[in-house]
């Protein structure tokens, strides 16, 4: 027999060495994806949405987000399409559709234009467009075809204006409008000829009119006049020659007609026909036919345009509600929503301009509870059998949660608000019962009998649609993973999410269901405008002995205001029905949140909040808190990291308030020491600490070569990394001979320095996460072009000698001494440094119930991917384990 030939033989040699490296590798197969994880994706906040409802192709609703997102979504069911998260420091300006077939979006200040597939979401072309100002910026696709072949699209930014074609992305033409200051405000384009008008304003009171020829981008017309009044910016086209503006106090309009050359104006106020006028004012998108929506604090006021001699109110609508664009639905008439609340229910209502005093729908729909107020509503129109228009709306909540309806009924809805969680935390699941009521079981055996009913008629295929649906449901109800009490290990949990509109969420841990979900009425907007923030989520109790038949609940920790120096809010809420418990408002700002291991004695954990004036305030405010407290107040200290100032500061607590001796339950801190960087060399860029409830099992570790060490466990320990000014910025903002990264350890009670590492040419973002006696931080070195992770563990040499079997046995050593950060530490410290493969954008430590399981590294990557590994974040480990596995 022949011998195989040579290129056979590499072949092979290929296949063996690649099924070699696959055992290294793991993985889920494709029919195991849902058995033990669960992924969901989200959007985030709805501004800005475009209908694609063409006979040909599935229909969807194209939307711009909050989050910077834009996604295409299922208009049946609302799934995602397709999906894209843009960096932060490219924000989407607009998006609109051209050609019907392209996804057109503007950002970073219109100097970027992109054109995506609608079908699939790649993208075709990106367009780079030079801007002078970073000005608003405006985007308008051309819908005459008479134009050119395909559909121009325009870009307005600063004072230029460029038409770029939607195929290729090519420039047709651009022009510079030369009036100084000039800030361009609306384009629309002309139904009749290809004429496109531009209003903009230069300084606050200078108003200018321009036609422009659509094909070349030449001049036609312009007109400029000098307003008595300034102008806050707020412009529509209320007809074909004729401007309404807000004028610079929002108490009056300005009327401004232009014709040719020339511009007159009247001046109306607003109390003259909107009665009980009051607050900030604004006017609403546009419509036509002359009508315009003013939306002040306690009404929505449509009104008809006549002419120049002024304004008539049609129609109000009592505050919360939410008017959506004009939609045409003829050559010569339109139709725009006004969405309403009526008790728990909204008020669908549909409204053409031509005849303002009929109403095509008005339906009431039941949303369901904790969705808050109406704030957009984007309106879309499709054609019945019996050839008469309907119409579905997508509405968005105050909690950032979406909804379609149609036809009276809410369609299909998505909890976007998970999409900008502020907070995460895990709360244990109920007991099992062990004792069952009889009523239970009956309801046992009949759910039982149901379930097997339906089950048979689902393998005798006579099952409906919602029997079906019934029928997964049920599978999913009785999935071990899924239930709602406590399993053995630990695993089912709810995890209590909170989002940045205020709402909280508990999602349970086998398959990511929504439990139950709560608006926080304390971090609900005000009737003034005025937006709470919503901080931090903590255990508040955990019932234990007497108090265990209690639920166990949270606590959420807020501002009424965006400001650093609003009033606090908190609330408890109760963690197995989200109701509300409690809450109540600070007179004092929160600044700091400083969770306590102490508890009084009905379990509620105490908490120390810090205000701007640097005083801390215990709570619960109750007299047993507050001797638990003053029993350990002499070993409380923390720390403040001031970014701004690059400093880093240690305090302790005294008894006496500064600003209230009466308040008990208030108390002034003391400052023990402060570490002040210098900001010609170093700038903060992130601060790590241990988190106070981590458990720890053993004092000891056996590294490689079977010896023994003794971690430095302190609970006062701090990370902190800074880098060179230069280095502050993104990326290849500076050069490696001028980039720098310094790592510290530094004790929070005295201030000492126990460790500095110096990673010359390395730059952020530094992402770090620390436990127990380690560090781990990732950064992007710039000398080897990749990034790298680097770990740093601390051992306390105090107890090196402690190795001795005989002393131990005698009992001759130090184990059980007390620890002191006023004495020097005898430390020693092991570091080392990887390459790393991925940009980061998370990092994070697992943690148990006893600290007896090995902590895995969480590492979520730009992909979003999860990363779990700590077996090569060691400094022990020798090279040779390394290059073995």
């Amino acid at each position: 027999m022949a011998p195989p030939p040579r290129r056979l033989l590499l072949v092979l040699l290929g296949f063996l060495a690649a099924a070699s490296l696959a055992t290294l590798a793991a993985a889920v197969y494709e029919d195991q994806v849902g058995l033990a994880d669960w992924h969901q994706k989200y959007i985030g906040k709805v501004k800005q949405a475009v209908y694609h409802t063409q006979k040909s192709g599935r229909r969807r609703v194209v939307v711009l987000t909050e989050e910077n997102v834009i996604a295409s979504l299922d208009l049946r069911s609302g799934d995602i399409f397709w999906r894209h998260v843009i960096e932060k420091n490219n924000p989407i300006d607009q998006l609109s559709l051209s050609a019907g077939k392209y996804v057109v979006t503007l950002s970073s200040g219109g100097s970027i234009l992109r054109a995506w597939n609608l079908p699939d979401g790649q993208m075709i072309w990106e367009t780079n467009i030079q801007t002078s100002t970073s000005s608003k910026s405006l985007l308008h696709v051309l819908s005459n075809s008479k134009v050119v072949k395909d559909n121009l699209v325009l870009v307005l930014a600063g004072q230029w204006i460029y038409a770029v074609s939607s195929i290729d992305g090519v420039i047709s033409w651009g022009k510079e409008f030369t009036l100084d200051g000039l800030e361009i405000k609306q384009v629309v384009q002309s139904p009749e000829n290809d004429i496109v008008y531009v209003v903009g304003i230069a300084g606050s009171s200078k108003l200018a009119v321009y036609q422009l020829n659509a094909k070349t981008g030449e001049i036609v017309k312009d007109a400029q006049e000098s307003l008595p009044d300034g102008l806050c910016g707020e412009i529509l086209l209320g007809s074909s020659n004729v401007l309404v503006a807000l004028d610079e106090t929002r108490s009056a309009l300005l009327i401004v007609e232009f014709k040719g050359e020339s511009i007159s104006y009247n001046k109306v106020q607003i109390s003259e026909f909107v009665q009980d006028f009051s607050g900030t004012v604004k006017l609403l998108p546009l419509m036509s036919n002359g009508i315009i929506a003013l939306q002040s604090s306690s009404t929505v006021s449509l009104l008809k345009l006549k002419g120049m001699d002024g304004l008539e109110v049609i129609h109000s609508f009592d505050q919360p509600a939410s008017v959506s664009d004009a939609l045409t639905i003829t050559e010569k008439d339109e139709a725009f929503a006004v969405v309403q609340h009526v008790g728990s229910q909204i008020e669908f209502i549909v409204k053409v301009t031509s005849d303002l005093t009929n109403e095509i729908i008005r339906e009431k729909v039941d949303i369901g509870q904790h969705r808050g107020s109406v704030q957009k509503v984007f309106l879309n129109n499709y054609v019945r059998t019996d050839k008469s228009h309907g119409f579905r709306a997508l509405v968005v909540m105050e909690d950032h949660s979406i909804l379609l309806i149609q036809q009276g009924a809410v369609v299909w809805s998505r909890e976007d608000g998970l999409a900008s969680i502020v907070d995460v935390m895990a709360s244990e699941l109920p007991v099992e019962k062990d004792v069952v009521s009889v009523a239970d079981v009956e309801h046992n055996l009949f759910e039982w009998l149901k379930g097997h009913v339906l089950k048979l008629k689902g393998t005798l295929m006579l099952a409906s649609v919602d029997e079906l649906a019934a029928i997964q449901a049920l599978r999913v109800r009785s999935s071990e993973k899924n239930k709602m009490t406590r399993d053995h290990n630990g695993f089912r949990k709810l995890l209590i999410v909170l989002t940045k509109a205020g709402k909280v969420i508990a999602l349970h841990t086998g398959d990511g269901r929504i439990i139950w979900s709560n608006l926080l009425p304390s971090l609900r907007a005000s009737k003034s405008g005025e937006r709470p923030s919503a901080l931090r989520i903590y255990q508040w109790q955990v019932p234990h002995h007497r108090v265990m038949r209690e639920n166990p609940s949270i606590l959420v920790v807020g501002r009424s205001g965006a400001s650093s120096v609003a009033p606090g809010v908190l609330c408890i809420l109760d963690s197995y029905s989200g109701e509300e418990l409690n809450s109540r408002s600070f007179d004092h700002s929160v600044a700091q949140i400083i969770p306590l291991t102490l508890k009084d004695s009905s379990e509620q954990r105490l908490h120390l909040i810090v205000d701007s004036n640097c005083n801390a305030h215990l709570y619960p405010r109750s007299p047993d808190a507050l001797n638990s407290f003053i029993s350990e107040m002499s070993n409380q200290y923390f720390y403040s990291v001031d970014m701004q100032k690059n400093a880093i500061r240690g305090y302790s607590l005294q008894k006496s308030c500064d600003f209230n001796a009466d308040d008990t339950y208030c108390f002034s801190t003391k400052l023990l020491w402060s570490i002040i960087f210098p900001s010609d060399a170093e700038r903060i860029s992130v601060s790590e600490a241990r988190k106070m409830n981590e458990v720890v099992h053993t004092q000891a570790k056996i590294i490689a070569d079977q010896d023994v060490m003794y971690k430095y466990l302190s609970k006062n320990l701090i990370f902190v990394a800074t880098v060179s000014p230069k280095a502050a910025g993104e990326i290849g903002s500076a050069a490696p001979e001028e980039a720098s990264l310094v790592a510290y350890l530094i004790d929070a009670v005295s201030g000492r320095i126990l460790h500095r590492v110096t990673h010359h040419g390395a730059q952020g973002p530094v992402h770090a996460v620390v436990s127990e006696n380690w560090v781990v931080y990732h950064y992007f070195n710039l000398r080897a072009h990749r990034f790298e992770i680097a770990v740093i563990e601390i051992y306390d040499q105090s107890r090196a000698d402690n190795k001795d079997v005989l002393k131990l046995i005698l009992g001759k050593h130090n184990l059980s001494a007390p620890m002191t950060s006023y004495s020097r530490p005898e430390v020693m410290v092991k570091s080392q440094s990887y390459f790393f493969t991925h940009s980061v954008k998370a990092m994070a430590v697992t943690q148990t119930a006893k600290g007896i399981t090995s902590k895995q590294l969480l590492i979520g990557t730009i992909g979003d991917q999860l990363d779990a590994d700590m077996v090569c974040m060691a400094p022990h480990i020798y090279p040779s384990y390394l290059m073995g596995n």
